[in-house]
């Protein structure tokens, strides 16, 4: 009797197993790759844990671009796990601002105060007690474990996910477990023993450089023999996402003898100060201001409307417009604040000149 076939979806079953099984041709390429055309980060030139961290928390959901002036400063002002313990979070946000994702800066707060708390008051080795740290998270902890001591663990960031699925073919939507399985199985098969943050960083790059998001540069590719990606550019897959939300949230400019009225806001930018909200438009006046930004899955329109002086709740606080500069706005509300004090000011001076 005929031996029954096996079905032909059996082979998704290891859709990597053909790279796993040439990874020391692998590694070879990507290291030749990498050591003429890996990017100079300045990250990359510290194992100190702290500094690492640093750029690891700033550069989820960021881009690097963006994320190496804030970087700078950010060590400038807080150069140490001491130093940022010891800051307030209105300082901690003010040096945020602009990055957005606000948990994060205040996932790295706790996290300095947690590590200056301890007897040591240093950074622990080991991945298992990094992530019990406030707001560490699989790559995270891992990122530090292979940069900063030199561990051999796989990363899995946006980049080098993207990159192993390709490699792979696979069909598997990367934000689903099964799929995120895939590529941090296929990661830590092809972690070397030795020196795996350079090949973590060599695969990092080849991410970012070569198989980017939109359009993969594939003649350019120094692995491209390794892969199996029918079609690249269509790769990875993801799930349906929710359907964006529109809001309008209304919001008032009071401003009185040089002095802005603000709220501290307790909920989406919570220890920030915002414009005072109101909780609908008036009714028959035009807003002064309005603008739309994204915010997770909501697309937000800000209008803001002109205010008269009030009793303030608890709240509300009045500020100097010359020290606005020092507090923590998130840049919706500090775009709306500079260019409704520019507009009174050429106002004023318009006024001034007619009389």
């Amino acid at each position: 009797m005929a031996e029954a076939r096996r079905p032909a979806t059996i082979r998704s079953v290891d859709p990597a197993g053909h790279l796993i099984a040439r990874r020391r041709a692998f590694r070879t390429r990507l290291l030749g790759w990498y050591r003429g055309a890996g990017r100079d980060l300045p990250w990359r030139r510290t194992r100190d844990p702290y500094a690492i961290l640093v750029s690891e928390v700033m550069l989820q959901q960021t881009q690097v671009a963006t994320v190496i002036p804030y970087y700078s400063e950010w060590l400038r002002r807080f150069p140490s796990f001491a130093r940022l313990a010891a800051a307030s979070e209105s300082d901690v946000l003010h040096a945020w601002q602009g990055l957005g994702y606000y948990a994060r800066a205040r996932n790295l707060h706790a996290t300095a105060k947690a590590v200056a708390g301890t007897d040591t008051g240093t950074f622990p080795d080991s991945v298992a007690q990094m992530r019990n740290l406030p707001g560490l998270g699989r790559y995270t902890a891992n990122a530090i474990a292979t940069f900063a001591f030199g561990k051999s663990v796989p990363i899995v960031e946006a980049n080098i996910g993207r990159l192993l699925s390709r490699l792979s073919n696979s069909e598997l939507p990367i934000d689903s477990a099964a799929g995120a399985k895939l590529v941090w199985n296929v990661a830590g098969a092809l972690v070397p023993k030795h020196d795996a943050h350079t090949f973590n960083s060599a695969l990092m790059d080849l991410g970012a450089v070569i198989c980017g998001a939109r359009q993969p540069k594939c003649g350019m590719c120094p692995v491209r023999q390794f892969c199996r990606g029918v079609d690249p550019a269509r790769l990875p897959l993801k799930r349906e996402r929710a359907a964006t939300k529109m809001l309008t949230e209304h919001h008032r400019f009071t401003i009185e003898s040089g002095q802005l009225l603000l709220e501290q806001s307790q909920d989406r930018w919570r220890g920030m100060w915002i414009l005072p909200r109101l909780r609908e438009a008036p009714s028959r006046e035009k807003p002064l201001y309005r603008s739309e930004f994204p915010f997770t899955h909501h697309r937000i329109t800000l209008t803001v409307y002109r205010g008269v002086p009030v009793s303030t709740a608890p709240a509300h606080s009045w500020f100097p417009l010359e020290s606005l500069e020092t507090l923590p706005l998130p840049s919706p509300h500090r775009r709306a604040v500079s260019y409704l004090i520019a507009r009174d000011r050429q106002n004023l001076c318009s006024a001034r000149a007619a009389s």
